[in-house]
């Protein structure tokens, strides 16, 4: 195809066979698309990126390597700030309800899961929002929004303002847990993708370790409010710095703020971006919003592996939120103590995390180098599942029933962090899996990860401590235990047979 010479313009603009455009944009946009890409083989006035795609400084991909992983390394610390946002309160519980007048120990659980429910809510806007405007003004925004809510919950007055700003601040904190994985996508080809999801996934599953940790420590003095402006303070200051560090990544908006410079400098308004979809804006705002609810209910993949980690986040939650309450009753931790009990699982992921991240790379490279192609369900081999979703029910029942005899507070630790082990493999496994099958809508499958996981994170907890009371630690946590082991094959099933699903015609979006 022959390119197009702008009018008294110093760089000259290139469109590219549609042979070519797949080629080059083979790492950003996946073959199950919802909307097709449009054809470029007779439209001269699509953009595209500059010959060659891999040295045009617009395209992502072509960024350095220090400025992939400066964004990489913001995005991990704000995905790690609000999940440790959502547990930083736990071991001040107790003194907020005093504070409030409130005795009601279900309303005490619920104000440390009300900002996971914000977690739910919040993907189902800012995700398609992500895929219409772009991904680095939704973090700017959300992130502002999230330190002024923090404060709010500080100055909260009754018991009513503080769920209620709780809950606004994980709608607008979960902003980077759910676009980060589309970002990450947006600049890393899926050879290097496993590590770079794996660091980004540890926040999600460290920040509620570290959290009570932190808090365990402001709250001795009686003064729970000094865990919000800890927050705030943070916050702020990731916010100030993203500022200076983040870049719009998102191809479809890069390539049509593209557009819209030619169309500015040469006055002809038929140029467009190759990845711009059909129909008016609000057709398009209608089906990003709807397109992590399709997701989620029409397709098969994305249903299963959601509802898998939906319960092992749920559990997780379960544990967190009932943490303080059995060491300090059983072991008679103080609320420092009973915070400290959070390392062990911490201690769990980040030996989990090494394992997964590493170990899910070198299968992709391996395959690369024996010519065969990069699947998706690489992310899912024996491997990589098999030690992950085996030990997240041992550790639940090694806690479980160490803590029920009274062992020493030693072993349930241990138990913690065989599980957090097991939970950051699925979780990390599971994530890393859907963001690469289906890379284009990267936020949009997110966010539906996202909807489900954090209403059980949010809901399950409320039933943890009742349901301890009825059955006690031991058999509480071998139920919990054997529910974890009963999905444990849906990964490996998906390993097996998940390409397969993903291509029958039955469950790609039209």
């Amino acid at each position: 195809m022959a390119t197009t010479s702008l009018p008294d313009a110093s760089s000259v603009e290139k469109t590219q066979t549609l042979e070519d455009t797949r080629n080059t944009e083979e790492a950003v946009i996946d073959t199950n698309a919802e909307t097709p890409v449009p054809s470029l083989e007779s439209d001269k006035y699509a953009v595209t990126w500059d010959e060659p795609a891999e040295q045009d400084p617009e395209n992502p991909m072509s960024w350095t390597v220090a400025r992939k992983w400066s964004i990489i390394g913001i995005l991990s610390f704000l995905s790690f700030l609000t999940p440790l946002a959502s547990s930083m309160m736990a071991p001040a519980v107790p003194l907020i309800m005093e504070d409030f007048g409130v005795t009601s120990s279900s309303i005490g659980t619920f104000c440390v899961s009300v900002f996971v429910l914000g977690f739910a809510f919040g993907p189902m806007i800012i995700a398609p929002c992500s895929e219409v405007y772009g991904r680095s003004i939704v973090y700017h925004v959300c992130n502002v929004l999230f330190v002024i809510f923090t404060i709010a919950c500080g100055l909260s007055k009754n018991m009513g303002m503080f769920i209620a700003f709780r809950f606004c601040a994980g709608f607008a904190g979960v902003a980077v847990l759910t676009c980060g994985s589309g970002t990450i996508a947006d600049i890393t080809p899926p050879e290097m993708r496993g590590k770079a999801m794996g660091i980004w996934s540890i926040g999600p599953m460290i920040g509620p370790v570290v959290g009570p940790v932190c808090a365990g420590f402001l709250v001795e003095d009686k003064s729970w409010h000094w865990v919000f402006w800890i927050i705030a303070i943070f916050a702020g200051a990731t916010t100030i710095a993203s500022l200076f560090i983040l870049r719009e990544t998102y191809a479809p908006v890069i390539l049509e703020r593209k557009a819209a410079r030619l169309r500015k400098q040469t006055g002809v308004m038929d140029y467009h971006s190759s990845l711009q979809l059909e129909g008016t804006s609000k057709q398009i705002f209608m089906a990003a919003l709807l397109r992590p609810a399709r997701l989620l209910i029409l397709v098969p993949v994305v249903t299963s592996v959601c509802v898998y980690i939906a319960v092992v986040y749920g559990l997780m939650y379960i544990l967190f939120t009932t943490f303080t309450f059995v060491y300090e009753e059983t072991y008679h931790f103080s609320s420092e103590g009973s915070g400290l009990s959070f390392i062990a699982g911490g201690v769990g992921n980040l030996l989990g995390l090494a394992y997964v991240s590493i170990l899910s790379d070198r299968l992709v490279q391996r395959r690369i180098a024996r010519n065969l192609p990069s699947v998706p369900e690489s992310r899912l081999h024996p491997l990589l599942i098999v030690p992950t979703t085996i030990l997240l029910p041992v550790g639940l029942i090694i806690y479980g029933w160490t803590a029920y005899y009274r062992v020493h507070w030693i072993v349930p630790m241990i138990g913690t962090g065989i599980m957090g082990w097991g939970m950051i493999g699925v979780f990390s496994c599971c994530q890393t899996y859907l963001v690469d099958a289906y890379t284009r809508h990267a936020a949009s499958v997110t966010a539906a990860n996202a909807v489900l996981r954090s209403v059980l994170g949010a809901l399950m907890p409320l039933c943890g401590l009742k349901l301890y009371d009825a059955i006690g630690l031991g058999w509480g946590n071998t139920l919990l235990a054997g529910i974890a082991l009963l999905l444990a094959p849906v990964p490996l099933i998906l390993g097996k047979y998940g390409q397969k699903i993903r291509e029958n015609p039955k469950f790609q979006l039209r």
